[in-house]
Formats: structure tokens, C-alpha cells, sequence
């Protein structure tokens, strides 16, 4: 079995790994990478689907899916994935477009085709293509989100896509009972990083929003779509809080996909309860009288780059009454990392130094160094390891460490590099 990297070597975006045994070739993941805005996005190395036989898609985010429908230029390849993340890759990669359309060599039509040829997978089901098996196992990630556990000549490779080995409120843990395997493809984001504890970062979270609204003020969460807006409201209705909770943008439309996936959920009646009793924001009328009253307003974009975001960040944060909380990620060169670094928006073309209070949570949906040599420290078998996804310096050290605590062959993956198990 031969594994290329196609991309996420040294960095974080534009995942894509190539499985070859005999002729047959398996692609796993074709995602895209965003630089700085007002950048093109990057994207893999290209392959074309006529030298392909099969292709899976381990979760909807777009470093992971959002080169995909390319594929479908130049002919057709039956592509796979858990039934919610082609709902949610759909939605999300016809937004990119919608926004970025000039940037990729592909259109609706070639999303369109790769749909029609989604074959849905459930956890722990096994697919052959040719010489090569693989089933998807469950991440802890995203809704849907898997890792993939695939044999080809004798050998098993273990790739975790994207991890969160404790998983979360809506997500259970993820399956790791894999049996021994000979090469491990795993993730490096967190690697060098502990986080804070999952009730740690709730219970802070909770303090601060029932401190901005006993103040009178009103709580902006700018959050991720996918996830991690509807991990929020399930936080905050766990804990009990009692004031209004506003939802608004694209987390609305994942709510709905997610609601028909109860199979998926941790505690599904928890999610549904706590879905029905937010309030929706359908009319831009609505997102003005939301922002009258004392409450918790949950909306994208998770970095403050554009979406309902900018809307709510006019209204909010010029008051000190007010509060915004950072649950997110925040890339280089963003809105939500230069709010966090110098307390600055820019509002109308202007720089506003920020007057409500800002403060940042850990709510990762990755895997820490805890988790991830965890992980390591109970995998069967003797593996090489490849460590991905993470920046360069990330790779390189966390590889070393794993040669250092557990013995194993480990390297940084590199791109366009080849591995034979």
C-alpha cells in the first residue's frame, strides 16, 4: 500500500491523501486551504477522477471537503461519506461559492454531479473498492465526522481526519477500537497544547454571560456554523441559564440538518429541547429587535470575517455594558485575532477600540497533546506515524516526541511525499 500526500504538510488546510494498492487508487479527503483575506485559497495537489476509483470525504469542513466537486471536471468517481456530511459539505461548499466563485476551477453543476454520485456511509459498515476496504469510524469532531480505518495487501492504515478524542456535549467519543495497524495518519493541530478542561471553559463561560446580562448588557457569541454555534446553546442550556438565547445565519440552516440525524447525537433530546427553545432569526427586523433587550446572540462568522457578524458588532461593541465572547479559532491576519490582540474592530472602513468586554474560551473541536498521545500510547501494532494538519513546527516536533516516548518510526509528512506500508 502506498500513501501521497497531497496536502496538509506543514500546515492546516488542504487535506488530501492518495491510497494506491495494485491499480486501484482511493482518495481520502480534498479540502481547500484560506490564506490571508483578499488571498486566493489553496489547493492540493491535483489528481484527476478518471485515475481514481473511489473517494471519502471524512468531514463537512472545508479544509477537508471544499475541493471535492473539482473531481467532477473532467469525469465522475463514486465519493463517500456519513449521510449528514454530504448535507452539510453541500451547504457548505454552495456558500463558498457563493462568496468566492471566481476563485475555483469548479461550479454549482460540478458540486451538483458529486452529489448524485454520494454513496452514504455508516459508522463501522465496510466498503470495498477493489483490493482496498475501509470503514469510518466516529471522530468526536463534527457531526458526522469520521476517521477512517482502511486494509489494502495486508497492511492497515488508521487516518483520524480531523479528532476530539473526549468528543463534547453534542458529539459521543471517538471509536478507537481499531486493532493493530501499521501506519498512522494523524492530525498535529493541538499537539503542542493543552487545553483548558472542557467544564472549566463552560463554567467561565457561563459566569461571563450571566455577569453581561445582570449588567443589563447584551452577549455576542460569534461562533462556527457548524458545531460550534449549536455546542454553545447546548452549553448554555445544560447549565440551566435562563435568559432569551438568539440564533441567526447559516447555524440555522445546519440545525435543521442536524435535527434529522438523531442517530448522530450524544443526547439527541437535549439537542432538540435546546434548538426549540432558542429564538430564530429569520428577518433582518428580527436582528435589529434583537439586539434591544439583555441576551445571548449566537451567530457566524466564528472569526468575525463578514456574515451577521459585522451586524452585531456595529450594534454591540461600542457599549462597555456589553459583552463578546471569543469560543472559536482565530486565524493570523483576522477580524476576531486583531479584536483579541488590540481590542480593535473595523466598522464602516474605521478602526473602533472595542468597549465591551472581551474575553476568549477554549471550546477546540481538536484534540489536544493530552488526547493525542493518549491516543498514541493505546494504538496495537508497531505503526509508522505520519503526523499532518498542523503548522511545520507543530509536525516536526510532535513527530519527534513520539519517537522519543513510544519507540515508533514517526516523521513529518512532506508534499508530494510518497509512504509504502
Amino acid at each position: 500500500m502506498n500513501v501521497t500526500v497531497l496536502g496538509a504538510a506543514g500546515e492546516v488546510g488542504r487535506s488530501g491523501f492518495l491510497v494506491e494498492e495494485e491499480n486501484t487508487k482511493v482518495l481520502m479527503d480534498y479540502g481547500v486551504m484560506f490564506e490571508r483575506r483578499g488571498e486566493p485559497p489553496k489547493f492540493p495537489i491535483q489528481v484527476q477522477s478518471r485515475d481514481l476509483n473511489g473517494a471519502i470525504i471524512t468531514h463537512a469542513h472545508l479544509d477537508h471537503s471544499g475541493f471535492m466537486p473539482s473531481l467532477y471536471n473532467t469525469g465522475n468517481v463514486e465519493i463517500f461519506a456519513t449521510s449528514p456530511t454530504f448535507d452539510l459539505t453541500e451547504l457548505l461548499i454552495t456558500d463558498m461559492l457563493k462568496l468566492q466563485r471566481r476563485e475555483y476551477p469548479f461550479y454549482a453543476n460540478h458540486l451538483y454531479n458529486m452529489m448524485r454520485s454520494a454513496k452514504d456511509v455508516p459508522y463501522g459498515d465496510t466498503v470495498r473498492v477493489g483490493p482496498i476496504s475501509f470503514e469510518l469510524r466516529q471522530s468526536g469532531h463534527v457531526i458526522g465526522g469520521s476517521t477512517i480505518l482502511m486494509k489494502a495487501g495486508g497492511k492497515t492504515l488508521f487516518y483520524t481526519g480531523d479528532i476530539k478524542v473526549p468528543g463534547s456535549r453534542l458529539l459521543g467519543p471517538a471509536d478507537l477500537d481499531i486493532g493493530p495497524i501499521d501506519l498512522l495518519i494523524t492530525e498535529s493541530t493541538y499537539s503542542q497544547s493543552e487545553q483548558a478542561p472542557r467544564e472549566e471553559s463552560e463554567r467561565a463561560l457561563i459566569d461571563f454571560a450571566n455577569e453581561i446580562i445582570d449588567n443589563g448588557g447584551r452577549l455576542f457569541i460569534p461562533s462556527f456554523s457548524v458545531e460550534r454555534s449549536q455546542e454553545m446553546l447546548c452549553v448554555l442550556r445544560a447549565h440551566g441559564f435562563k435568559h432569551k438565547i438568539v440564533m441567526d445565519g447559516m447555524a440555522l440552516k445546519v440545525n435543521e440538518i442536524l435535527l434529522r440525524y438523531p442517530e448522530f447525537h450524544r443526547d439527541p433530546d437535549t439537542f432538540r429541547d435546546a434548538i426549540k427553545s432558542a429564538h430564530s432569526v429569520r428577518h433582518h427586523k428580527d436582528r435589529k429587535n434583537a439586539t434591544k433587550d439583555p441576551c445571548v446572540i449566537i451567530s457566524p462568522a466564528g472569526m468575525l470575517v463578514g456574515g451577521n457578524a459585522v451586524f452585531y458588532l456595529q450594534e454591540l461593541a461600542l457599549d462597555k455594558k456589553n459583552g463578546i465572547a471569543m469560543v472559536s479559532y482565530q486565524g493570523e491576519n483576522t477580524p476576531g485575532k486583531r479584536l483579541l490582540d488590540e481590542g480593535v474592530v473595523t466598522m464602516d472602513g474605521r478602526d473602533s477600540h472595542v468597549a465591551a468586554a472581551v474575553r476568549q474560551f477554549e471550546f477546540s473541536g481538536h484534540s489536544d497533546s493530552r488526547d493525542l498521545f493518549g491516543m498514541i500510547k493505546n494504538i496495537e501494532g508497531d505503526p509508522q506515524v505520519m503526523t499532518v494538519h498542523g503548522d511545520a513546527e507543530a509536525c516536526t516536533t510532535f513527530a519527534q516526541q513520539i519517537q522519543e516516548r513510544f519507540g515508533l518510526k514517526a516523521f513529518a509528512g512532506e508534499l508530494s511525499q510518497t509512504v509504502t506500508v
